[in-house]
């Protein structure tokens, strides 16, 4: 249980500043649909930000992970300077190739109203990509502080600069239409102050993390750089592999489905946004990941590593079922709110959110199961079942999108991830056994389920807002009392909610 209440720990250290940051950038992104009335309006945005990830893959080929396994067996600042010289020198290269095809990309990706896009996205990467490792090794040496600083500092200079640019500054010049803030705003750019938002952002990041960059001295080790490129070259293929799962229903949605421009446009808008909502899950994960792929190396040589592995899988089951039906009990809450302001248009894609957010369950599972081949070496094993996860992905979307729309585009993420974590499960158990607890993990997701399909049935009968969110509420502290009783052991010994056990 020491190890869970350490992982714990560097949760809530590395974790909670993900959360906060990245909740920071859900709301701007919820925003959007506030400002913009339209959904097509947001289309080409959310064609880019798909577009981010792939990119992200590439440019950073999968040196985080490797930099977490190779730290534990050979000199770190060599193998930080290493990894490093290679970082900066391919994303200087990669960022160049950007620029020079940027018509060609954005040509593509339908953009050609807007080729500035690609620029600015290529900026964003360059820097994003810059900081990996300078973010990789304050986790690695537990600089929480400084790790936090640098995250939120750079979202909420990103927030700001979206909130003055697309609610403030437009609304002061209808009042003063001569101002001076007519010199630095473009009412031309619109939207595209997202992007400038985000390279704020990005480029405060780096300048905060230089005092990692400084400590970099350029030497190169080609003997330890082959061994990582060895190690993690399979890890590019699952990065890409993983992206197209998540990110492929929005990159080709408007190519697939049977609709006029402007429609195609203005669904993606709509899918764009809904997804956003089973993204809180996702940051869930993320936040999870950050503490615990170091954890999980670290950990790899002790004995009971397997039972470690086993009881932090099961937390996390639990706390991603408190997710979904968050999510999914109150979804209506949602609705209500985008009626109230008036943009019904983006109602008519909620019913498809606890799909997806049950998916990205699934996908977290396999994160956590993941940690096989990446124990074991078999990292092009998880590529296999990435690739493999990837194809079911482009095949459902292509049949699925033009007859159920986002729909379609949902049920084939769901499928895909269940796919994968179903998989990556007997393969683990074959190579790296651990001793999950399946048949209590799998009760508690059939309940999750059952427990919001009784709220949809019930609510159906009776549409009640008071009784709806009563229901709900009700719902879900019975969910978390019956957790409670059957954890009740485990429970006790975590560090905070076992306060809660110990008064009674």
């Amino acid at each position: 249980m020491s190890g869970i209440k350490k992982l714990a720990g560097q949760t809530l250290w590395y974790g909670l500043p993900t959360i906060a940051s990245r909740f920071l950038g859900y709301l701007m992104n919820l925003s959007l649909p506030l400002i913009f009335a339209q959904p097509s309006t947001t289309a080409d945005l959310t064609q880019i930000y798909a577009i981010i990830p792939f990119l992200n893959v590439l440019f950073t080929y999968g040196l985080e992970t490797a930099y977490f396994k190779f730290a534990q067996e050979h000199d770190q600042k060599k193998l930080y300077d290493t990894l490093s010289v290679s970082l900066i020198g391919s994303t200087i290269l990669f960022t160049a190739i950007l620029f020079l095809y940027k018509n060609t990309i954005a040509g593509w990706a339908s953009l050609e109203d807007h080729p500035e896009y690609v620029t600015w996205m290529a900026v964003i990467i360059f820097f994003d990509a810059i900081s990996t490792l300078a973010f990789a090794k304050l986790r690695l040496e537990n600089r929480p502080r400084k790790y936090a600083f640098a995250r939120i500092s750079g979202v909420a200079l990103n927030v700001f600069v979206v909130i003055l640019f697309l609610g403030v500054i437009p609304k002061v010049l209808q009042i003063y239409p001569d101002s001076f803030l007519n010199k630095i705003y473009n009412k031309d750019i619109g939207i595209g102050y997202y992007l400038i938002g985000n390279i704020c952002g990005s480029v405060l990041t780096f300048i905060l993390l230089r005092n990692e960059f400084s400590k970099i001295h350029f030497r190169f080790d080609s003997a330890l750089w082959k061994k990582v490129m060895q190690y993690s070259y399979p890890l590019v293929i699952v990065g890409l592999g993983g992206m197209v799962n998540d990110m492929l229903s929005r990159l080709i949605y408007q190519h697939v489905v049977d609709l006029p421009e402007h429609q195609a446009k203005h669904e993606l808008g709509i899918f764009g946004n809904i997804y956003r909502l089973a993204v809180l899950i996702t940051i869930m994960i993320q936040a999870f990941r950050m503490a615990a792929e170091p954890f999980f190396f670290n950990r790899s040589k002790e004995e009971n590593a397997p039972r470690i592995y086993a009881r932090i899988m099961k937390f996390f089951v639990i706390a991603c079922c408190f997710m979904f039906l968050f999510i999914s009990l109150y979804i209506d809450v949602f609705r209500w709110f985008f009626i109230a302001i008036h943009k019904a248009a983006w109602v008519e894609g909620l019913n498809v959110v606890p799909l997806l957010a049950l998916g990205n369950i699934f996908l977290g599972i396999y994160y956590n199961l993941s940690i096989w081949y990446k124990l074991t070496h078999k990292n092009m094993t998880g590529a296999m079942i990435t690739l493999i996860g990837a194809a079911i992905t482009i095949i459902l979307n292509i049949i699925l999108i033009p007859k159920l729309h986002y729909l379609g585009a949902a049920i084939a993420t769901f499928v895909c991830y269940l796919f994968m974590m179903v998989t990556s499960y007997i393969l683990g158990q074959k190579y790296y056994p651990v001793p999950y607890a399946r048949k209590k993990l799998i009760a508690y997701l059939v309940m999750v389920i059952l427990i919001y399909g009784l709220h949809e049935g019930l609510v159906h009968i009776w549409s009640n807002r008071f009784f709806n969110l009563g229901l709900a509420t009700s719902l879900l502290f019975f969910f978390a009392w019956f957790v409670g009783q059957v954890e009740k052991k485990e429970l006790s010994a975590l560090p905070i909610i076992g306060k809660l056990y110990k008064r009674h």
